[in-house]
């Protein structure tokens, strides 16, 4: 939604503005019945997203003081932890791959510089190892109007609250009040322009390639410290923006972040009609001059109603109207890509992504006669849980493994559709030579992440071992090259080890056994057996605590013979104590050792909006002390060796 000037339409100002999105449409048919979009030219552009980072490798709201050392293609996004680089459209031809790379490392290098100079650091990855719901609240949205009246809207048709549930290795479920769970996602968006008459059958091509494409790039696995799907930014974006009611949910109607759920037959206009009747407007503009009186002058419109709202429809493949020197274009824009691992990893995929759509129609002429779109769709969603792993439904029905018809498959034809669009054979050798050497290593961004947290130390808290995670992207990143080389993460690649026992929720406990008050008291004295615990939290049926159960309680219930064979069995409400002394995840460690002594308590339940998270105890802060101790040592001993 690149458009600044945009407020709420209400009444007969939003019927103005879908008039004007009327009038769009009938220009644009004119636009197309009489040939004047431009056609004959092949040309590819990227807008490539990035997280800025503090010294403790966690979100940095500094985008506006950043953006302020930079000039030139920069734009901010809806998190001011975020920024985006804009690189130049191309024609499709010679070393076009080459020079978008030198030009995308060019602009992550004034990124990192602008950065730098403001004490962060900017990062490539899909989604950031060390977000967590305490980043993401609306302090961290970028003042900007167009922003905060988007997330009024959205916030108010979704009823005030985002629902989230995400099932993969570990299950994620989680509510938040505004739209920033949208901004945990940085993607790289490619872009291909494409002729009028050819668009329905570039634009089915397109939607077949999603699932081999996202297979390869996977980037994401990891939100909130959850293990989730190979791209988890696929479901996250789909859910952070779901705003539909209840009733419309029951009636089956289509999220604003869509697949589709048919071929094109013959026009774009088919696509932006549907949109148009699906979507309602959420925001209007200024119109001005009307896009009709626009043709009548000999002017080519910008279509700027029409592009406004479709900058609020999130296709993973949005067809984009465009005016350049007084020539209308359009455009498909990839928006499936995650950001990262590297600038040249992120050529890597738009060149297999650029190869398939230059040769897919060569080698199958019309997609739509030779694969099923319900199978189109689910390749996406399989290749976006499983990655490489995933099991794809082909051409003709025909059931392959991801890796299998990549390699044997798609990249020759990839290959000759780069050769025939004239690409240099060196950018084609380089480029899909990572996506040959990726793919049989089976190492993705995604995989080299979750290799990388399975082989950490089992003893490193989750917070340590995120962190450690995103130093190592970021000092991978720097040495330029691809991921498949990238050796394992380790404790040892963050060296600011003070900052793994700032806060609470970095040292807390989350595994944690509470009971429910209804049960059975014998039963929290049994899991404090098993479980060699001193307390059980509990926690009444919406997951609030309520209660905390003591041994000490145990043992004096015991001593009074309450818990003997035969006596009536003791509920836990009866007993637990209620008055409770509890800390938020975000309080810092030296708060909570104060609130323990002033308060003489050895444990602190750590809750969040009123509901359970964690534990804190005595416990948990010698193994914090233990671990300070050692690293301390460390440093120390390698500063004398030194």
């Amino acid at each position: 939604m690149g458009e600044h000037d945009v407020k709420q339409g209400e009444g007969e100002e939003l019927r103005t503005f879908m008039r004007a999105i009327l009038d769009d449409l009938q220009a644009l048919e004119q636009l197309l019945d009489s040939d004047r979009i431009e056609s004959g030219i092949r040309r590819i552009g990227a807008e490539m997203e990035m997280f800025l980072v503090d010294e403790a490798w966690r979100p940095s709201c500094k985008a506006r003081a950043v953006l302020g050392h930079l000039e030139g293609p920069f734009t901010p996004e809806l998190a001011s932890f975020n920024l985006e680089a804009n690189a130049s459209p191309r024609v499709f031809e010679g070393h076009c791959l080459a020079k978008m790379e030198f030009e995308l490392a060019d602009l992550l290098g004034r990124a990192r510089a602008a950065s730098e100079t403001e004490g962060v650091r900017a990062l490539l990855c899909g989604i950031l190892p060390t977000l967590d719901k305490s980043h993401l609240g609306l302090d961290a949205m970028y003042d900007e109007p167009r922003y905060h009246l988007l997330n009024k809207v959205m916030t108010d048709l979704a009823g005030g609250t985002f629902r989230t549930r995400i099932k993969g290795l570990d299950e994620l479920e989680t509510t938040h009040d505004n739209v920033l769970l949208e901004a945990c996602n940085t993607s790289f968006q490619v872009h291909f322009q494409v002729s009028p008459h050819e668009f329905a059958p570039l634009y089915n091509l397109a939607q077949a390639t999603l699932g081999p494409v996202m297979a390869i790039a996977c980037n994401s696995p990891v939100l909130m410290q959850h293990r989730l799907w190979q791209e988890t930014r696929v479901a996250l974006f789909q859910q952070s923006l779901d705003a539909r009611t209840e009733s419309q949910h029951k009636r089956g109607t289509r999220q604003r972040v869509t697949f589709g759920e048919r071929w094109v037959e013959s026009s774009v206009l088919e696509i932006f009609r549907e949109d148009v009747t699906r979507f309602r407007a959420l925001l209007s503009n200024d119109t001005g001059e009307s896009s009709l009186s626009m043709l009548e002058r000999g002017v080519v419109p910008p279509l700027s109603a029409l592009c406004l709202h479709n900058g609020t429809v999130y296709r993973w493949n949005r067809p984009c109207y465009g005016v350049k020197d007084g020539l209308a274009h359009l455009r498909i824009e990839n928006r499936v890509l995650p950001a990262g691992p590297t600038v040249r990893d992120q050529v890597a995929n738009a060149s297999f992504y650029f190869g398939l759509m230059s040769a897919l129609g060569n080698e199958y002429g019309d997609i739509t006669k030779v694969l099923e779109f319900d199978h189109a769709k689910d390749n996406f969603m399989a290749a976006a849980r499983y990655g490489l792993d995933a099991q794809f439904r082909w051409i003709g029905g025909r059931s392959t493994t991801a890796q299998h018809l990549i390699l044997e498959r798609l990249l020759p034809l990839a290959r000759e559709g780069l050769s025939n669009s004239g690409i240099d054979v060196s950018d084609s050798d380089l480029y899909l030579g990572i996506i040959e050497d990726r793919v049989r290593s089976g190492r993705t961004g995604a995989r080299w992440a979750l290799d990388s947290l399975a082989s950490m130390d089992k003893g490193m808290t989750p917070d340590a071992k995120h962190r450690s995670l995103t130093a190592a992207m970021y000092a991978r990143q720097t040495t330029l090259l691809p991921v498949h080389t990238w050796s394992l993460a380790s404790a040892d690649d963050t060296n600011d080890w003070r900052h793994n026992f700032r806060t609470v929720g970095q040292i807390m406990t989350r595994d944690v056994f509470a009971v429910h008050p209804e049960d059975v008291i014998d039963l929290a004295a049994s899991m404090m057996d098993w479980e060699h615990v001193h307390r059980v939290p509990v926690e009444d049926q919406e997951g609030r605590l309520v209660g905390l159960l003591a041994q000490r309680t145990m043992l004096r219930l015991l001593a009074q013979g309450r818990l003997a064979t035969g006596k009536e069995p003791v509920a836990v409400k009866d007993v637990m104590k209620t008055e409770l002394v509890t800390i938020g995840p975000e309080a810092t460690t030296l708060d909570a050792i104060n609130k323990m002594r002033t308060h003489r308590v050895g444990c602190l339940p750590v809750v969040e909006d009123g509901r359970l998270v964690g534990m804190l105890t005595e416990h948990d802060f010698m193994g914090a002390a233990a671990r300070l101790l050692e690293e301390s040592l460390s440093e120390t001993l390698e500063g004398g060796a030194a």
